[in-house]
């Protein structure tokens, strides 16, 4: 069972994560669904692996410092997270806006802290003629078009959610719009900087995935050194919830792959 700890990693930033499991490190960052759907995840990777599991500063109700606004904030105060935790050797997986930050954390990483990533259908670069599709624009029936392989599984009426649930919902929602600075989840300097990130990569992509589709996927792990992309079909934007053995399978083949 993971263990739920507080970190300040500043006098006025502290960081939530869940902590489970023990071996080499991983740090799980969530998307901007929260770190509910990550939960089998984490689960699944302390069964052989030491998982660091924060919430994302500004989610789930959690504080975030005014001068927190772009992601690039997030990549350093998780990557002082794990040099304060005394880690090294991490493999970092990130999902969706999660991928974008294990992104710019590794392109910050110059002591070696990140050993290798896992990225699923993250965002982040700008690809030409594959935009990125901005949720906010989708009601709810089209979001779970684009999101979901099986759309009926991601349908969510925001009027039939608890008072409480909406609230978290909102302030989430919020924070990715922060995040955007009013271009969209990417930066359009990132793709020439992973040039740089010679750690070995696995891309994984839901192949109905219709957010960011897997043309942009593909061009995400060209822009690596050392990068594999994998096609993960019938899965739309998150497949560790629509295909786990699969994105499971892939994630520990890489990890093993990785081993030192």
């Amino acid at each position: 069972m993971a263990t739920v700890r507080t970190l300040d990693v500043h006098p006025d930033l502290p960081i939530d994560y869940a902590e489970a499991g023990s071996g080499r490190a991983v740090l799980v960052l969530h998307g901007g669904a929260g770190p509910a759907p990550f939960a089998p995840l984490v689960e699944h990777l302390a069964r052989g692996a030491h998982v660091i599991a924060p919430v994302h500063p500004g989610f789930n109700g959690t504080p975030r410092p005014p001068w927190l606004t772009g992601v690039d904030d997030y990549a350093l105060a998780y990557l002082h997270l794990l040099q304060d935790l005394g880690l090294r050797e991490v493999t970092v997986v990130g999902s969706s806006l999660g991928g974008w930050i294990a992104s710019e954390l590794a392109v910050r990483d110059t002591g070696g802290t990140v050993s290798s990533l896992v990225l699923l259908d993250a965002a982040g670069i700008e690809v030409p003629g594959e935009p990125m599709v901005d949720v906010e624009t989708l009601a709810p029936r089209a979001l779970a078009e684009h999101s979901w392989h099986d759309p009926r599984r991601g349908l969510v009426d925001p009027a039939t959610l608890p008072p409480e649930q909406l609230a978290v919902r909102h302030a989430n929602q919020e924070t990715v719009r922060l995040l955007k600075a009013g271009r969209g989840l990417y930066d359009p300097k990132l793709r020439r900087r992973l040039g740089r990130v010679r750690v070995p990569t696995l891309v994984v992509w839901g192949e109905s995935d219709r957010l960011v589709t897997p043309a942009y996927g593909r061009a995400y792990a060209a822009a690596f050194p050392d990068a594999r992309f994998e096609l993960v079909k019938a899965a739309g934007h998150m497949p560790m919830l629509e295909q786990p053995e699969v994105t499971l399978r892939l994630i520990d083949e890489h990890l093993r792959r990785t081993a030192r």
